[in-house]
């Protein structure tokens, strides 16, 4: 084929043929991947599982890449010689340009198989905490939230100090499954368990104080008759961990200025702060109600007279 008089190289009534094959081919899985994904929205609303449009989305784009690839390398390389021949050429240097990029494509894979996380769940990777909102092949997205008090210095600083939503989206590469661990607070198990920590002066009810805690705890956390016994043998039959202590407790130190008594209880994965803004407010009025007061590091600063300095004698020079 010749252009301007220029003998194009490779150019010839069957590339030209092929590439027109090409443009048709890829417009074709196209409108198939925008109709099986309005089919799946609808079922997908019409169910209300977030887990069946998670699962039909990662496969439905799986199955269009798939489908993408092998009939472009048909339509390319009829020739069984000339397709071995690029495909070592073009892995070698794909390997070598793109190495992030195929080990986070591999984390995506990782992430699907492992069961690692769903979207919906709340995890932390990449030293992002947060809630899943969408997962691709490269990247996954995070809903930030706050940090809880212990661990309100690490990095990177957040404004919020609870877990809610900071309104940040944060985008995370996949890679980051293979270079750190990767936290879910939901799969499987989506409760927590939490702790406030309340210091009762020695000479005040201690027994009196505890009563108030458990009554708080049973009042608004989760206790065993709340649970869902079905998790909990789901989690006893994969991990083989028995005899979890669900059960409200308080737990006694004794310091040099107080007795810290600690409430360990158990909440959903969200809404734990609400949770403990109620318990809080029962606990106050309890102890008001009861003459208990809240230790507290105070000091006492006593104010001294300012001395009068007596004007000296005239006999004394």
């Amino acid at each position: 084929m010749e252009l301007f008089g220029v003998h194009l190289i490779g150019a010839n009534a069957a590339t030209g043929h092929k590439l027109l094959l090409t443009l048709a081919f890829v417009l074709g899985i196209w409108a198939i991947g925008a109709v099986v994904r309005a089919l799946l929205g609808w079922i997908g609303h019409s169910v209300d599982s977030p887990r069946f449009r998670f699962w039909s989305r990662q496969g439905l784009a799986l199955f269009l890449a798939a489908a993408l690839l092998l009939g472009l390398i048909s339509i390319w390389f009829d020739n069984p010689a000339h397709l071995s021949t690029v495909f070592g050429l073009v892995t070698a240097g794909v390997a070598f340009a793109l190495q992030r990029v195929i080990t986070a494509v591999a984390g995506y894979f990782v992430i699907l198989r492992g069961k690692t996380f769903n979207v919906g769940d709340r995890i932390v990777m990449g030293g992002v905490r947060g809630d899943v909102i969408a997962l691709s092949f490269m990247q996954t997205k995070i809903m930030e939230m706050g940090e809880p008090p212990p661990v309100q210095d690490a990095a990177p600083a957040v404004w919020v100090h609870s877990r809610q939503f900071t309104g940040r989206i944060v985008t995370v590469t996949n890679d980051k499954i293979f270079d750190e661990p990767v936290y879910n607070y939901t799969h499987h198990f989506p409760y927590l368990w939490d702790e406030i920590r309340l210091p009762v002066r020695y000479p005040d009810d201690r027994a009196a104080a505890e009563r108030i805690l458990l009554d708080a705890a049973r009042a608004h956390a989760l206790t065993p008759d709340r649970l869902d016994q079905n998790r909990l043998d789901e989690l006893e039959r994969l991990y083989n961990l028995k005899g979890l202590d669900i059960a409200p407790r308080v737990y006694w130190r004794i310091t040099d200025n107080w007795l810290e008594l600690a409430l360990r209880f158990l909440t959903p994965d969200h809404g734990t702060r609400g949770i403990k803004d109620a318990m809080s407010r029962d606990i106050l009025a309890a102890l008001d109600a009861a003459g208990i007061g809240i230790a507290s590091a105070t000091y006492e600063i006593t104010a001294v007279p300012p001395l009068k300095l007596e004007p000296a004698s005239p006999n004394h020079g």
